[in-house]
C-alpha cells in the first residue's frame, strides 16, 4: 500500500497551562488535498506549525512518505519537501519576483548564476503549472493574486511535495479564488500534496478531497468530502448545531440616516483614495460594500469614523458632519449618534493590555452613567461590563481579564457590544467576522439584523462576498476608489460582484 505523504502520530503541545494540542494523529495521503477546519483555538495553527518547523511538539512523531522525520526549523520542513503559503505573504515588496523566488535558496556565490537557473525553473512551473507571473515584476506592483502565485512558486522551485496553505482566500476575488482552485487542482494532478486551512465551508466542499475538524486542539472527525455536508462539519466544529444562513426578514428602509455627496479623500502621500463618492444609507437597512481590500473601503469608514479628513458632503439625518479635521474626530461623531466598529478590532478597537472594562468604556467615559463628578464610577462600569458580557456570551466572563486574553471571536463581542448598546443611529462596521469561529459569526450576524430591525442604518464593510450577500439589503462595489455599481443581493451573483471588484461592468 501507498505510504501517507504526511502522517502525524500522538502530537501533543503545550503553553504553559494551555494544552494546544492534545495526542493528535492525521494521515494525508499522496496527490490529494486535506482540509483543516475549527473554531478559534482549536489548534490548526500550531498543528501545522509543528510540521512546517515553526513550533516543536512536546511529544509525537512525524513521518513523511512513510519515514519517520525530524523537523526542528523551517529549513528542515523544506529539505522534507514541506512548503507553506502564509495567510500573510512573506515577500520583500521592492524585489522582483525572481528575486523573491531566489530569496534564501541562492546557488552558490554568484548571484547571477542564481538568477540564471530560477529564471528557466519559473518558466518551466509556469507552463506545468499554469502558474504565469512576470519574473521582472515588483512585487509591490503586482496584486494579490499574483503576490499569491508567487508564494507557491517559491515553495515549489524549493522541490516541494507538500504544500500548506493557511486561509489562501482571504485576499482574492472570486474569480482569482476560482483560478487558484485550478491551479490547486493541476497541482493535485501532478502528485503534489496540499493541506487546505480554511474557514469557509463552501471551499471545502468544492476542492477538497478529505477534510479533518479540530474542536479544543483535539481531532474530533476526518471524512472524506463527498460524504459529509456543510451541517454537518459545522456542528462537528462548534459542536451544536449552527445556523449557516442569516435568518432575517426583508428590510423596510425609512428616512435616510447617511448622506454622502462628491466624498474625496487624499493619503498623506498624496494619493487620492476616494474619488467622489455618492451614496445614501436610510434607517432600517444594511448597505454592504464589496470590494478587494485597498481599494478605498478602509478610508471610507475612516473619514465617517472621524479617523481622517476629507472634503465633499456628508450629512447625518440630514445636518452635515465636519470632514476637515477641526471638528473631524471619533468623539464628534459618536455625539451625532454615529457608531463605530473598526477593521481591526486590535489596532483600533482596543487597547490589548488593558482590561475588559476599561475597554467597554473607551470614547464613552464621559457618559454620565460612567462618570461620578470629575472621575469615572470604575464600579459602574464594571458592572455593565459584566452585564454586556452576559448579553454578548463573552467568554470568559471576566471583566478583569486583558483583552489580548480573549480569542479573536471574544474581542469582537466586546467591540460590539460597546458600540450596539450605545442605541446608535448608524452603525459603521468594517470585516465584522474577520478571524472569527463559526459560532461568534452566526453570533454577530444575528446582532447586526436586530440592529437592523430596529430601525438604525448599518454601513457594512466585508472582504467576505458570502457575508455581504447574507447580510446586505443593498450592496455598492467599489474599485480604484469608485464605486462601480449598486446590486440588490436578490438580484445578482458572486461572479457578477466579481467583475465589479475587478473593475470590469458597471
Amino acid at each position: 500500500m501507498t505510504a501517507p505523504a504526511i502522517e502525524l502520530k500522538g502530537i501533543s503541545k503545550a503553553f504553559g497551562p494551555v494544552q494546544a494540542n492534545k495526542d493528535i494523529s492525521i494521515s494525508v495521503m499522496p496527490g490529494t488535498i486535506h482540509g483543516i477546519i475549527g473554531e478559534n483555538g482549536a489548534g490548526k495553527s500550531t498543528l501545522m506549525s509543528i510540521l512546517y518547523g515553526f513550533y516543536k511538539a512536546d511529544k509525537g512523531d512525524i513521518f513523511i512518505s512513510g519515514r519517520k522525520t525530524d523537523i526542528p526549523d523551517s529549513q528542515a520542513a523544506i529539505a522534507a519537501g514541506i512548503g507553506m503559503v502564509f495567510q500573510h505573504f512573506k515577500l520583500v515588496e521592492n524585489f522582483t519576483v525572481l528575486e523573491n523566488i531566489i530569496l534564501g535558496a541562492e546557488d552558490g556565490w554568484s548571484l547571477s548564476t542564481s538568477l540564471t537557473k530560477a529564471r528557466k525553473s519559473l518558466v518551466d512551473l509556469a507552463a506545468e503549472y499554469e502558474l504565469n507571473v512576470d519574473p521582472d515584476a515588483l512585487i509591490e506592483e503586482i496584486g494579490v493574486g499574483m503576490q499569491q502565485r508567487v508564494e507557491i512558486l517559491k515553495a515549489l522551485y524549493r522541490q516541494a511535495e507538500i504544500l500548506i496553505l493557511d486561509e489562501p482566500t482571504g485576499v482574492l476575488t472570486p474569480a482569482e479564488a476560482d483560478q487558484l482552485f485550478r491551479i490547486l487542482g493541476r497541482l493535485r494532478e501532478e502528485g503534489k500534496t496540499i493541506i487546505l486551512i480554511t474557514h469557509k465551508l463552501r471551499e471545502i466542499m468544492e476542492i477538497t478531497d478529505t477534510v479533518s475538524v479540530m474542536r479544543r486542539g483535539e481531532m474530533t472527525a476526518t471524512v472524506k468530502t463527498a460524504q459529509t455536508n456543510p451541517e454537518q462539519l459545522a456542528e462537528l466544529m462548534v459542536g451544536r448545531k449552527v445556523l449557516l444562513r442569516v435568518d432575517k426578514d426583508p428590510a423596510t428602509p425609512g428616512d435616510v440616516v447617511l448622506d454622502i455627496q462628491n466624498l474625496r479623500v487624499v493619503d498623506e502621500q498624496g494619493v487620492e483614495r476616494l474619488k467622489g463618492i455618492n451614496l445614501q444609507v436610510r434607517a432600517g437597512e444594511v448597505v454592504g460594500i464589496a470590494g478587494v481590500a485597498g481599494n478605498g473601503q478602509s478610508e471610507l469608514l475612516e473619514v465617517l469614523g472621524g479617523y481622517a479628513d476629507g472634503s465633499g458632503t456628508v450629512s447625518v439625518n440630514g445636518a452635515p458632519i465636519d470632514l476637515t479635521g477641526k471638528l473631524s474626530d471619533g468623539k464628534s461623531r459618536r455625539k451625532r449618534g454615529i457608531a463605530h466598529v473598526p477593521e481591526d478590532r486590535q489596532r483600533e478597537g482596543l487597547i490589548m493590555d488593558y482590561m475588559a472594562w476599561e475597554n467597554t468604556a473607551f470614547g464613552y467615559h464621559d457618559e454620565p452613567a460612567y462618570a461620578s463628578g470629575i472621575l469615572m464610577n470604575n464600579a459602574a462600569i464594571k458592572q455593565d461590563t459584566i452585564e454586556k458580557m452576559e448579553r454578548f456570551d463573552v467568554r470568559p466572563p471576566d471583566p478583569k481579564l486583558a483583552a489580548k486574553n480573549f480569542s479573536g471571536g471574544n474581542q469582537q463581542k466586546i467591540v460590539l457590544a460597546r458600540e450596539i448598546e450605545r442605541n446608535p443611529d448608524l452603525l459603521l462596521i468594517g470585516q465584522p467576522t474577520r478571524g472569527v469561529d463559526i459560532g461568534a459569526i452566526e453570533f454577530i450576524h444575528q446582532q447586526i439584523v436586530a440592529l437592523r430591525d430596529q430601525g438604525k442604518a448599518i454601513l457594512l464593510v466585508s472582504v467576505e462576498l458570502e457575508e455581504i450577500l447574507a447580510l446586505s439589503d443593498r450592496v455598492a462595489v467599489m474599485f480604484d476608489g469608485h464605486i462601480m455599481g449598486e446590486r440588490l443581493p436578490d438580484e445578482t451573483d458572486e461572479k457578477e460582484l466579481g467583475l465589479l471588484m475587478a473593475g470590469v461592468g458597471a
